[in-house]
């Protein structure tokens, strides 16, 4: 294989696939920059990663480029190399379709328009593959869809990450139906990595359209795309010939696709191999935490409000840390993921693989933000999409096999118009049932205020810890006096009466532990109050990891079963609950 600074030296010019036959790969070469103008002839990012460095546009790679980019030095080993394809419909159109195919092997020096296997990203050992557009504009004949399936028949037996850099213009006409079959082909190949438990994470670069972006470059456990590229399941042409109009410019864009659920990240060229090395760092670590790590476990001391109403306003108040300050004080390598995968992004609930004292986590929570922040996180009223995303997250760590932590703080999900229209409460109860059954360990913290079913569908938790100034409710005391009273204003009252405090809910059963804060509430030291917060968690994920999965689903199933079956004269929950 050509290392990449020789490759660079052998560029030359753009051919037409039906141009002659050439017998060295051939990668697009400038002297300036098409979008910004800028002198690329002495630009290192262009010519080291082939991105401008002053507007950072993201050009053509070939896919052994690719490689040379992302694997560890001398570490990459091409596996079904022979795979080739055939002619199975004698096509012919400007040119026959075996010369068409004999053109593509001698400009891009592949055997077929995919590259694959198995190397080591930071010293991690993954099977990666790589499409190339020069080849027939990566498109995805019966060879191609072989070569793929094979790589992740392959990542399956060798229990192994899988990787895939994807560009393609779709299914490969020259090859008809047969051409649409490798779609059913290559999803039930990663199907089988999935089932296994592998993680498979999915790059897609410009372009990314057809019949490879609705197969398995879209079943990716993450998904990451390049500044720029092109990524639509018709091309522009395809729609507007079709259709008779065109999208708006932004559409079909990376920016686009992130706001619309169906990206966790867009990655520079320059951060994408640190990006890979840390995710499959979080996916694919054997660590557990054990008894040592748990050696700091808080103890609730009796300093939340002395009222109720006192504690509510502690809950609420704009400096507590949030989730995403939480994130940052507690774990260390957070990779946030983002997106639902069927309409949007909620900014309301956050969430992604991060190291919580060194243990791969998946960690997700409500973000209700602080005052003057940039993103507007609807006070951590979530929306149907946000929910759809937290249950992502949670599968995400049932297949991983790694815990879950969930951090909940929100008033209640958001229950406007377009809640109701896009399935609210659908969304909550496939959370609750999801967490039911989820087959990882799974500990609950709510750090603020625990509104309603917008609070519990992140809260169905083997342990379920609260911090003493935090409130948890069925409603909020304002919700409570508007209809008891036709009157918000007489919260105050209702307050105690909701039995809405940690102490209150600990002696219902309802929360398994109290989580002390420094004096006077979280927001007067966010960083004891994460320590503590920390300690908690790391003690209850230290006692759950001693228990088999089988024991840890049915006290699972017991602790909700068993909520108010029995309450005792003076209203207190005869069963037992757990105190850390």
């Amino acid at each position: 294989m050509l290392r990449f600074p020789e490759f660079l030296t052998r560029l030359g010019p753009q051919r037409r696939e039906d141009e002659p036959p050439v017998d060295e790969p051939v990668v697009e070469s400038l002297e300036s920059c098409p979008t910004c103008g800028a002198d690329l002839t002495a630009d290192p990012e262009y010519r080291r990663l082939r991105v401008c460095g002053a507007c950072r546009r993201h050009f053509a790679l070939s896919a052994r480029e690719r490689v040379e980019l992302l694997a560890d030095p001398a570490t990459f080993r091409e596996i079904n190399r022979s795979v080739r394809s055939g002619d199975p419909l004698a096509f012919a159109d400007k040119l026959p379709y075996r010369e068409r195919l004999v053109a593509a092997q001698r400009r891009t020096g592949l055997a077929e328009a995919v590259l694959t296997g198995i190397c080591r990203i930071d010293g991690r050992t993954v099977v990666l593959g790589a499409l190339d557009f020069e080849f027939l504009g990566g498109s995805m004949g019966a060879a191609t869809g072989e070569k793929i399936a094979r790589a992740f028949e392959q990542a399956t037996r060798d229990k192994l990450p899988i990787v895939w850099i994807v560009t393609s213009g779709g299914a490969r006409m020259q090859e008809g139906i047969l051409s649409l079959m490798q779609m059913a082909k290559t999803v039930a190949a990663a199907k089988r990595h999935h089932s296994a438990g592998l993680p498979f994470i999915s790059v897609l670069t410009n372009p990314t359209t057809g019949g490879i972006y609705a197969s398995f470059a879209s079943l990716g456990d993450v998904t990451l795309a390049e500044p720029g590229a092109l990524i639509g399941f018709a091309g522009p042409r395809v729609i507007e010939g079709t259709l008779g109009h065109r999208l708006p410019p932004d559409a079909q864009r990376p920016e686009f696709l992130l706001r619309h659920g169906q990206l966790d990240q867009i990655v520079d060229r320059a951060k994408l191999r640190g990006m890979l090395a840390q995710l499959l760092t979080l996916v694919d670590s054997p660590y557990r935490l054990t008894a040592t790590e748990a050696a700091e476990v808080s103890t609730v001391a009796s300093q939340a409000g002395e009222t109720a109403w006192e504690t509510v306003q502690l809950a609420r108040h704009t400096g507590r840390p949030t989730t995403l300050d939480y994130i940052r004080l507690m774990t260390t390598g957070f990779v946030e993921l983002h997106g639902d995968r069927v309409f949007g992004d909620d900014p309301a609930i956050v969430g992604g693989l991060a190291e919580l004292a060194g243990q791969p986590v998946v960690i997700l929570g409500h973000e209700r933000g602080h005052p003057g922040d940039p993103i507007d996180r609807n006070e951590g009223r979530a929306r149907p999409e946000g929910y759809r995303k937290a249950r992502r997250l949670m599968l995400l760590a049932a297949k991983l096999r790694l815990p879950l932590v969930t951090l909940i703080d929100t008033p209640g999900a958001y229950p406007g118009l377009e809640s109701e229209e896009r399935g609210l409460a659908g969304a909550l109860a496939l959370c609750l049932a999801t967490m039911v059954e989820l087959p990882t360990p799974i500990v609950s913290a709510i750090i603020g205020e625990g509104g309603s079913g917008g609070a519990l569908a992140i809260g169905v938790a083997d342990r379920v810890l609260m911090q003493e100034n935090a409130i948890y409710s069925v409603i909020a005391p304002e919700g409570a006096a508007a209809i008891l009273y036709h009157d918000p204003s007489r919260a105050q009252e209702l307050a105690s009466a909701l039995r809405i405090t940690a102490r209150d809910c600990k002696a219902l059963g309802v929360v398994d532990g109290l989580v002390s804060e420094p004096a006077g509430g979280a927001h007067h030291d966010p960083n004891a109050a994460a320590h503590l917060l920390k300690s908690a968690l790391v003690h209850e994920l230290v006692d759950l990891q001693r228990q088999s999965l089988d024991k840890l689903l049915a006290r699972r199933y017991k602790k909700f079963r068993s909520m108010g079956e029995t309450v005792s004269a003076g209203g207190r929950h005869e069963g037992a609950s757990r105190s850390t």
